[in-house]
């Protein structure tokens, strides 16, 4: 019964048409599991959906979800696969890792901003410049773009925060048109390829936000929240590291903190907010962290919490796995070998924290990706062999076109937790 339903959904048949699949065609066995896994998956969002609309006591704007996914300029009524605005960050020596990561994650949909801070080499930067402008399919889609004037960030200021929001900054002025922005740094690595991300944000609303949250901040009210810090490199192009001031502040009593990950899947509608702030909170927040310890785990947080119209667009998840000592110390476990079976069955399409050219690395290119090194993590829009060290991907045809893996499958078992009607709203900027 739950497969005639799915199979009878227009956004079903729309999917089988854009990957030029029949229902029941023998020789496509690879879309079957997640055709049937999707009754359960849409079943759920319609389930949230409802429970969006029922939510009106919280005092929240918010009027649910948009399901509205479809181009009207698309003669076939298909469903619009969604845009990823990536920034990707690095600092000196980073430079073959962000190509690496570049092309673990590269799809022609997508958008790509590299940037290498200030205390990498003008050389490096212009080498990362170079063979984005040598990459034939780089030159063809015109989606990837590297910071040429680069950002001095200091480890712990807000010079952090503000170099992120530089970088979503130019995307929106350069890029209008995607529907989630992820950042990502040289120490992360994607768990699944880019068609099974857009395959299974396809059919996930595009106002929901992914960010990982707390308002128990607990030790950090003291060696965060009230400490004041200088960031020298708000002011000088040397970096160095944060003053401490001897004094310290109160807890704000005007908006609540919150803390958690910075790494983050952000709406473009909410970036928009925080960039161009047609109410007074993002710039006041922005004032606040400006003397604030580790100001990329409490800004988004604080914001996206502290406003109606975004505080229940919120999925308490950074869609990362990321492994810690007991107790967890300042930063995560650098992942090794031994972690690769614990972080593919997370369902995450991310993971860090990587050592350079660690060989976990080359399993996930083997194993999960099916990635040559040099080569992009092949996908529906490569049409290409892999024969004689050459590309598939240096041969492409229809962008649109799928080919999700069992990696998908995965990812959707860990969203339908994240979204069950149970523990979908308690979790949320509380």
């Amino acid at each position: 019964m739950l497969s005639y339903v799915l199979n009878s959904h227009p956004r079903s048949q729309a999917m089988m048409k854009r990957n030029h699949i029949p229902p029941y065609h023998s020789d496509r066995k690879w879309l079957m599991p997640t055709i049937t896994g999707f009754s359960l998956f849409f079943i759920l969002l319609v389930t949230f959906r409802a429970l969006s609309k029922s939510s009106s006591g919280s005092g929240s704007s918010y009027d649910g979800p948009n399901f509205t996914r479809f181009d009207p300029n698309d003669a076939l009524g298909l469903p619009v696969l969604p845009r990823f605005a990536y920034l990707i960050t690095g600092t000196k020596g980073d430079g073959p890792q962000l190509k690496r990561i570049l092309q673990a994650a590269y799809h022609p949909r997508n958008y790509y901003m590299l940037h290498l801070d200030l205390e990498a080499l003008d050389a490096e930067r212009l080498e990362l410049a170079k063979y984005v402008k040598s990459e034939v399919v780089f030159s063809e889609f015109r989606n990837v773009m590297v910071v040429g004037k680069a950002d001095l960030v200091t480890y712990k200021g807000p010079t952090m925060i503000a170099s992120t929001l530089h970088g979503i900054a130019m995307l929106l002025k350069l890029k209008r048109d995607w529907d989630w922005f992820i950042n990502l740094s040289a120490s992360d690595y994607p768990l699944m390829s880019q068609d099974d991300l857009l395959h299974i944000f396809s059919f996930i609303p595009t106002d929901l936000n992914f960010i990982e949250h707390t308002s128990s901040i607990g030790w950090k009210e003291s060696q965060r929240a009230m400490p004041i810090i200088i960031d020298p490199g708000l002011y000088h192009s040397k970096k160095s590291g944060v003053y401490w001031a001897k004094e310290t502040r109160s807890v704000p009593s005007s908006f609540k903190l919150f803390t958690g990950s910075e790494w983050v899947v952000l709406t473009r509608s909410f970036l928009e907010f925080c960039v161009w702030g047609w109410d007074n909170l993002p710039r006041t927040l922005l004032m606040y962290y400006t003397n604030f310890v580790s100001s990329p785990e409490g800004y988004f947080h604080s914001i996206i919490c502290n406003h109606k119209d975004y505080q229940n667009t919120t999925v308490n998840h950074d869609l990362h796995y990321i492994k810690w000592d007991n107790p967890p110390k300042q930063h995560p476990m650098l992942l090794k070998l031994e972690h690769f079976d614990d972080m593919v069955q997370s369902g995450a399409p991310f993971a860090r924290k990587f050592a350079k050219d660690d060989p976990v690395l080359n399993k996930i290119d083997s194993e999960i990706l099916k990635r040559s090194t040099g080569h992009f993590t092949p996908g529906g829009w490569c049409v290409g062999y892999s024969v004689l060290g050459k590309d598939p991907c240096a041969l492409h045809g229809n962008p649109v076109a799928l080919k999700p893996t069992s990696s998908s499958k995965r990812l959707e078992k860990l969203l339908v937790k994240l979204l069950d009607s149970e523990n979908f709203r308690s979790k949320q900027c509380k």
